[in-house]
């Protein structure tokens, strides 16, 4: 399979004035992130106008200009489940790639299924079989293998025939709208991921006080600091438990510090004086500077309603053709349920409340709740076996 070669300044310029010409330009990555602070990007894969090319960030080590032109108006972007190439343009240029078109998102937009795998997606819609024999190979290493310059070519090929497939299934439907409205929703998160500090996402911090919580702050930001420092993840750092369980603790004493089990490993024990005064500036933040703590509200009929419209959520999805994992989670609906117990007065609008997912589920659960529609079962062996009905009125 023939393909450019970009190993070079000058080929990656000639290469980025080819692309500013182009309508349509498949994208994807292949990077390493498990032994890193950040991913590392080993592999970039271009499908533009027909040509495949394939870009080595080892050997060409600025790519802003490539970045820059993904980043330019005028052309439309082939991904799939394109978080990764979103995060890679926004540190680059600060700005996502134009006309983005996730082929994962659009599948589940069209009823096929979601998340689906790349090669799910070939299989279902172009009826071929792609090679993944490489799934878990080592980007790093050089040269690539035949065998991983084809899986990498076979990873972009495929994209602007699956996206000629799903836009003739959007046309069909009426939901280029709803596109538009999850790419810009995607673009949004990982732009807001990126600038946000993301300590509440330690896991096991649910249900702690102020104080502790701003002990799992200082803790965090120290932890991000080492991790950048040494190059390496965070959690190899100082594990999410061990964290948790030293805000829990509440004290800077070092003694205690070490009686914790867990932080007896060496280069821990190096790092117990840095531990301890990220512990002290926690506890020395006044109450008004405390995070917010998050109230885990305990309403019985959030579960009970839960359930009854997470299966109605299903039959209703179905029936549209939309997949349902992309419509919403049960922690979506419960979200959703105390929005409208609550009538909306301290809670934020919900997914569930909000464009083409109001108009699909909201708006029916609004009727199910006001009993304006009643929910049968039809027929036992169906993959939907619920029916709902609008009641005619009184």
């Amino acid at each position: 399979m023939s393909y450019l070669n970009i190993s070079t300044p000058e080929r990656l310029a000639a290469f980025c004035q080819q692309l500013a010409h182009c309508k349509r330009i498949a994208l994807d990555t292949e990077f390493v992130s498990e032994r890193t602070y950040r991913p590392v990007l080993c592999l970039v894969q271009v499908a533009a106008d027909g040509e495949l090319a394939l870009i080595d960030p080892f050997a060409v080590k600025d790519l802003k200009p490539f970045w820059e032109a993904i980043a330019s108006p005028g052309h439309e972007t082939i991904v799939h489940a394109g978080r990764g190439e979103l995060e890679f343009c926004f540190q680059a240029v600060g700005r996502a790639p134009a006309g983005l078109f996730d082929v994962q998102i659009v599948a589940g937009l069209v009823g096929i299924e979601y998340p689906a795998g790349y090669g799910t997606l070939i299989s279902k819609l172009l009826g071929q079989k792609p090679n993944k024999a490489e799934t878990r190979t080592d980007w790093r290493q050089r040269p690539l293998s035949r065998r991983q310059i084809q899986y990498a070519l076979d990873d972009i090929r495929y994209l602007p025939a699956l996206r000629d497939e799903l836009d003739a299934r959007l046309t069909r439907l009426q939901r280029h709208a709803w596109v538009a409205e999850e790419m810009a929703a995607m673009e949004d998160e990982v732009q807001w991921a990126l600038s946000q500090e993301r300590w509440r996402r330690v896991s096991g911090n649910s249900g702690l006080t102020g104080r502790s919580l701003a002990i799992v702050r200082e803790l965090w930001r120290w932890r991000e600091a080492e991790a950048q420092r040494r190059n390496c993840p965070p959690r190899r750092v100082l594990r999410d438990d061990l964290l948790v369980e030293l805000a829990k603790r509440q004290t800077a004493e070092i003694p205690r510090i070490e009686a914790v089990r867990g932080l007896d490993r060496g280069d821990l024990k190096r790092q117990l004086p840095k531990i301890a005064e990220a512990i002290q500036r926690g506890l020395d933040l006044a109450e008004d500077d405390w995070p917010a703590t998050v109230r885990q509200e305990s309403v019985p009929q959030l579960s009970v309603l839960g359930q009854f419209l997470y299966a109605a959520l299903g039959s209703v999805c179905r029936e549209a053709e939309i997949a349902p994992p992309l419509v919403g989670t049960p922690n979506d609906i419960r979200e959703w349920i105390a929005y409208r117990i609550d009538r909306g007065r301290t809670r934020r609008t919900p997914r569930l409340a909000r464009g083409w997912r109001a108009q699909v589920v909201g708006n029916l659960f609004d009727d199910l709740l006001a009993g304006k529609i009643s929910v049968r079962v039809g027929d036992p062996t169906a993959e939907s076996p619920l029916v709902l009905d609008r009641r005619g009125s009184d």
